[in-house]
Formats: structure tokens, C-alpha cells, sequence
């Protein structure tokens, strides 16, 4: 065989090995893709996204679009060939496995724990769109989860509201803890609680709940890797009542990044006029209940889905303004937000056309 002929018969019998490799051998990679874009203020599977009752609603336009990620699920393992293309792709984005499931969490987990944070962070919209619009709503510590195994399994219960803890009264979350760890590992504590079951009750009945017990717990040491502590194996949250019924009706969705359009959504429907000036606006953000909007993953596979369904304005989280910056898309207009009230002043400016005023994101930040 002639010497030309045996180097390019064994060049391309080399390309061949490296490509099949390149398709058996898995990365430890996950991927990153725009996921769907939901229009707070209008129907999703023919439905109202947002429903209020008990409370005058006024007609809206425009869009105020939630934005969403698709990954790879926990089991699967991208090719090196798939690692490659999602790194050169624009509309993908490639991150260690780590990033999206780490300490080996499951798919299973990954699911519940987005569906609880997608919860909380409906909550907390209604809260801040009421806060902003001078609506009182009423809110109490609660118990939130109860660890297996611990001192309070079987004593206390997830929805418990926490009024007191050793006689003193409870008014944020962090007092819990504070107080607990006051006492040495073995010591008891004392929780003056409303049972779940009563507090239920009476918000059924709408009267405020005045049934209360106390339930004495031993305190165990704590086994997190941090310094020894006193520790009964709750988290406590907040919850709250509202003086009229929301409901936001959205599926197969999970995470908090949706918690600032939602609440942008129900401000507009709960005001007369139109927050848009019937623009299509989107954005991203988680929100707390006071109105301060925190950073998310995945910004800027977000800013590639809304502009791809017609966005000319980004709502956008501070802390993600330089990452989103970076590659934006053509035509997207990024409005840097720190609170719902910067938000709304944005909103002013983008339907009165100033949008000259507009704070933008830059690669600065």
C-alpha cells in the first residue's frame, strides 16, 4: 500500500476513534437551555395566570413575562461531543453537574425542593404587591419543617405558629433559633405554640386563633460540622392571611425567580391604568416580603427566551446585571432592579417613553 494511501487510511481510522469516543465518553456536564415564557397577566392552559377575589380588579394589557430555564435532569450525562456544541451553542449554556445537583441530589429532591421554593416565592409576591399598595396582611412565625429524628418529631408539627419561645415573644424567624441556642445541648426549652390544626381553624372561620399550648422539648447538639450547639430540629418560616383571595394558577414550574413577575402582575391588576403602556415587558428575580429582588441562575439563557417570544425590556436583578450584560441579545433592553419600587419606577419610565431614564445593566454590574 503506498505510503500516502496507509497515512490518509489511518488519519481517518484516528478521526473515526475520536469521534465515536467523543460520543461514548461522558462529561460531567449539565446543560442550560431558555425555558418558557409565561405572561403573568394572561391565561396559561386557558386559565387566568393570576386570579383575585374579594378585591375590585381593573382590566390590563401588555405583557409582564416570567422567564424560565430548562436543564438536563440529574441522570443524565452529556457526551463530550454534546459538552462542545452546548459551549459554542449561543442559546445553550454548559455548567458543571455539581452546579444544578450538588452533593448528588436526585432528581426526585431537586423537584421537591424547586416546588416548595416556587411556593414560597408566590407568597412572598403577594406580600410585597400588598405591602406596595398600603394592604395590611397579617403574618405569624411558623414551623416549617420537622426534622426525622430529632427532639421535636412528634411534638411539634409543620404549621405550628410559634408565639413564644421560653416566655419570650416570637417575631421573626431568626428568633427562634436565637433563643434555642441560648441553652446548652440536653437542657430543655419551652415552645408556646397555636397547633396547626387550631390555626387552620380559624382562618376558615376568619377569627384569630387564642387556643395555646406548651410543649417542653430536650435539646440535642448539633451535627452540622459547625461549633456544638443546642439545636430541636425545626426551621421555622413565615406565613400569612390575606384580606382577600389570590390565587396564581401556573404548573410545572419550579424555583423563586418568578417571585418578582408575579408580584409585578398582581399590582397591575389590583391598579387602575396599565403598568406596561401595553409594551412587552419580562423580567426575573426572586422577591422577599419586603420587595428586595435577589439574584437567579441562568440569566442569560433567560434574556435569549424572552426576546425570542418579542420582549423589549429585561427586568433585571442587580447582582445578575453584569452576567446578563455580556451577550444580550439584539433589541433587549436591560432595566437593572433592586426592589419592586425600583420596578415600578421603571415601568413608569418604559410606558411614558423615558426610556432614557432607564437604569441599565452594564458589564459593571
Amino acid at each position: 500500500m503506498p505510503r500516502r494511501t496507509a497515512t490518509m487510511l489511518a488519519s481517518t481510522l484516528m478521526l473515526i476513534a475520536l469521534l465515536c469516543a467523543g460520543v461514548l465518553i461522558k462529561a460531567p456536564y449539565s446543560e442550560m437551555s431558555p425555558g418558557p415564557t409565561v405572561n403573568t397577566l394572561g391565561e396559561h392552559d386557558g386559565e387566568p395566570v393570576l386570579q383575585i377575589s374579594g378585591h375590585r380588579t381593573y382590566p390590563t394589557d401588555g405583557h409582564l413575562n416570567m422567564t424560565t430555564v430548562r436543564v438536563t435532569s440529574a441522570n443524565y450525562r452529556m457526551s463530550l461531543v454534546e459538552a462542545v456544541y452546548g459551549w459554542l451553542a449561543r442559546d445553550s449554556k454548559v455548567v458543571p453537574h455539581e452546579t444544578l445537583y450538588p452533593n448528588g441530589k436526585t432528581e426526585e429532591e431537586s423537584t421537591q425542593e424547586n416546588a416548595e421554593e416556587f411556593s414560597q416565592s408566590q407568597e412572598s409576591a403577594k406580600v410585597a404587591a400588598l405591602k406596595e399598595l398600603g394592604i395590611p396582611v397579617n403574618s405569624w412565625v411558623v414551623v416549617s419543617t420537622v426534622v426525622k429524628g430529632s427532639p421535636s418529631e412528634g411534638k411539634l408539627h409543620a404549621g405550628d405558629v410559634i408565639k413564644k419561645v421560653d416566655g419570650t415573644a416570637v417575631k421573626e424567624p431568626s428568633d427562634v433559633a436565637e433563643l434555642v441556642t441560648k441553652h446548652k445541648p440536653g437542657q430543655d426549652v419551652v415552645f408556646t405554640i397555636v397547633p396547626a390544626k387550631e390555626q387552620a381553624a380559624a382562618e376558615k372561620e376568619h377569627r384569630t386563633a387564642t387556643v395555646t399550648k406548651d410543649v417542653t422539648i430536650t435539646t440535642a447538639t448539633s451535627n452540622d460540622g459547625g461549633a456544638p450547639r443546642a439545636v430541636v430540629g425545626i426551621s421555622a418560616g413565615t406565613d400569612h392571611t390575606f384580606p382577600f383571595t389570590i390565587d396564581i394558577k401556573l404548573a410545572d414550574v419550579g424555583g423563586p425567580s418568578a417571585g418578582l413577575m408575579f408580584a409585578l402582575g398582581i399590582y397591575d391588576k389590583l391598579t387602575p391604568g396599565s403598568l406596561t403602556g401595553g409594551k412587552f415587558v419580562a423580567g426575573t428575580g426572586t422577591i422577599d416580603d419586603d420587595g428586595t429582588v435577589g439574584p437567579i441562575g441562568g440569566v442569560e439563557m433567560k434574556t435569549v427566551g424572552a426576546r425570542d417570544k418579542g420582549a423589549q425590556y429585561f427586568l433585571t436583578p442587580a447582582e445578575n446585571c453584569a452576567a446578563a450584560a455580556k451577550d444580550t441579545p439584539d433589541g433587549l433592553t436591560l432595566v437593572k432592579v433592586k426592589t419592586i419600587s425600583d420596578a415600578l419606577d421603571a415601568l413608569e419610565d418604559i410606558r411614558s417613553g423615558n426610556t432614557a431614564d432607564l437604569p441599565k445593566c452594564t458589564t459593571k454590574g
